[in-house]
């Protein structure tokens, strides 16, 4: 009988995050597939929980994805976590969970804490709607392709940073989006230290130029505002359908057609043009 995938997610910066169900979870397994097994068996040990512990990271997935399948199907049940939050999000788990639905293996999930949604809720930015960016490629090419793609985006963006690339983040989103964009700037989210900073992207730059950042960042970046419709004037809808009557078409039509690309009446157009 074929064996399973639980995704765990795991405290982000509390231990007193971690839900009950998921200590069961990990007390049923057969073993644990972990992006840094320092870290995970940190958390185990909290919790009085051995068990196996398999590396699984960026580095090593293509390697890993092979024999940890091949378990699944001999009938062990796995559990993958990531250091912190919910694997598979921005994480190499991605991959695995896909190769699993691939092969016909059972992917289940105990959810927990994430730093995207919860940075987001306490942002104060419109969270409707939001695009979920990651982190921002180290490559100056890729990194300005990223944010250039991303100007005109009305949707709140979230991004993660870790603390020495940070300012050079901040300078980038202010030179892509203006310096009088609106950013929540999270830190350290469920520690001791935890920090949520409303403010502007130009303001967040001369912060950290003179404050050094330290923890872990996820910023919250209001989206691009929606731009007023041109207005376009009764005369300048007629002189269109003027124009597409000289290329032959019936005035009725080159009307119709002049009040769906401006707005304008049709009647109005219509009675302009005879």
């Amino acid at each position: 009988m074929s064996g399973s995938l639980t995704l765990i997610g795991t405290p982000i910066g509390n231990l007193s995050d971690f839900s009950p169900r998921a200590v069961e979870a990990l007390k049923a397994c057969d073993a644990i597939a972990a992006e840094d097994t320092r870290v995970t068996l940190k958390l185990l040990n909290h919790f009085g929980i051995k068990k196996p512990l398999v590396s699984y990271y960026e580095h090593n997935k293509q390697q890993r994805a092979e024999p940890l399948c091949a378990r699944m199907e001999a009938g062990e049940h796995l559990v993958l976590v990531s250091d912190a939050g919910m694997p598979a999000i921005s994480d190499p788990g991605e991959d695995l969970v896909k190769e699993c639905h691939r092969r016909g293996i059972s992917v289940r999930v105990v959810p927990g804490p994430t730093a995207m949604a919860t940075a987001l809720a306490v942002s104060g930015q419109p969270t409707g709607r939001f695009t979920f960016e990651g982190f921002l490629s180290v490559t100056t090419r890729t990194r300005r392709e990223h944010l250039d793609s991303l100007r005109n985006e009305p949707r709140t963006m979230v991004f993660y940073e870790a603390p020495h690339k940070l300012l050079r983040t901040l300078e980038d989103l202010r030179d892509a989006f203006g310096a009088d964009r609106g950013i929540t700037v999270v830190r350290e989210l469920t520690k001791i230290h935890e920090e949520i900073l409303p403010t502007t992207l130009g303001e967040a730059c001369e912060h950290f130029q003179q404050t050094p950042p330290k923890g872990e960042f996820v910023l919250v970046v209001a989206g691009a505002p929606e731009t007023a419709p041109e207005t376009v004037s009764l005369e300048d809808a007629v002189e269109m359908a003027r124009s597409y009557v000289a290329e032959g078409m019936r005035a009725a039509d080159a009307a119709k057609r002049a009040a769906l690309e401006t707005g304008c009446r049709k009647g109005e157009i219509y009675k302009g043009l005879i």
